[in-house]
């Protein structure tokens, strides 16, 4: 069901969960959304697409999220969990196979305070490309960019690890990767020339099997950012 098209005012809300075991109101290219599909196929969950129009939402959907956006989770029962690291946290506390956050509490901490320290970059994904089509100058936010990605490639140079939770791939690795997957398309794929580690670190990622099952392609991707930095974004892309 991930292929179907989003909802728009005037559709009709979805009944009750009841053919699968969870269900993401998503959209395809968000990358938030990114980082719950990529736990739910990580852990082999049984799970249903609800794709929304971010620019034209259902009524029905700020009853799910008054905040209106995604990912938001519904179980069987009716709960609504939102907000992209909750929704992860709560899969693999909910769902036992295949843990993906570390059981040691302080490995487990680690990779929260990582995810806090990462949340500080994700903005310069969306200022650089913003401003370049201002025709701003953006060389600063390139320079503090690119200064964030030696950090992360300090971060995995001093663990000595292939993953940053490990030699294994872990649930930071998953939060972290819907920004990565797309460089490209940001502009910004240049910068990481700065950060040999984490550029390997990403070529692992992509030989993941549930990371090929969940990507779009580079040329999807800049052609959806080029839409959306426009200002027209195109949700159904290639449907």
């Amino acid at each position: 069901m991930a292929s179907q098209k989003c909802l728009v005012q005037g559709c009709q809300a979805p009944g009750p969960v009841t053919n699968s075991q969870i269900r993401i109101y998503s959209m395809r290219f968000c990358p938030f959304a990114e980082r719950t599909r990529l736990v739910l196929n990580a852990k082999g969950i049984n799970y249903e697409v609800i794709n929304i129009h971010l620019k034209n939402k259902p009524s029905w959907f700020f009853e799910k999220n008054p905040a209106g956006t995604v990912p938001v989770l519904e179980t069987v029962q009716g709960q609504l969990i939102c907000e992209s690291p909750i929704t992860c946290e709560y899969l693999d506390e909910m769902f036992q196979d295949k843990k993906l956050f570390p059981a040691d509490p302080f490995k487990k901490a680690q990779q929260k305070m990582l995810l806090e320290e990462f949340s500080k970059v994700v903005p310069f994904f969306y200022k650089i490309p913003i401003g370049k089509s201002k025709g701003e100058d953006t060389s600063a936010e390139e320079e503090e960019l690119k200064g964030k990605f030696i950090k992360l490639n300090e971060v995995l140079v001093g663990r000595k690890t292939k993953f940053f939770g490990g030699d294994s791939l872990t649930m930071i690795d998953y939060l972290m990767w819907p920004w990565f997957e797309r460089v490209d398309g940001y502009g910004v794929a240049r910068l990481l020339d700065a950060a040999p580690a984490l550029k390997e670190w990403m070529k692992r990622m992509v030989e993941d099997p549930t990371v090929k099952a969940t990507m779009f392609d580079g040329e999807t991707h800049k052609a959806f950012l080029k839409s959306f930095f426009d200002g027209k974004p195109n949700y159904d892309l290639g449907l």
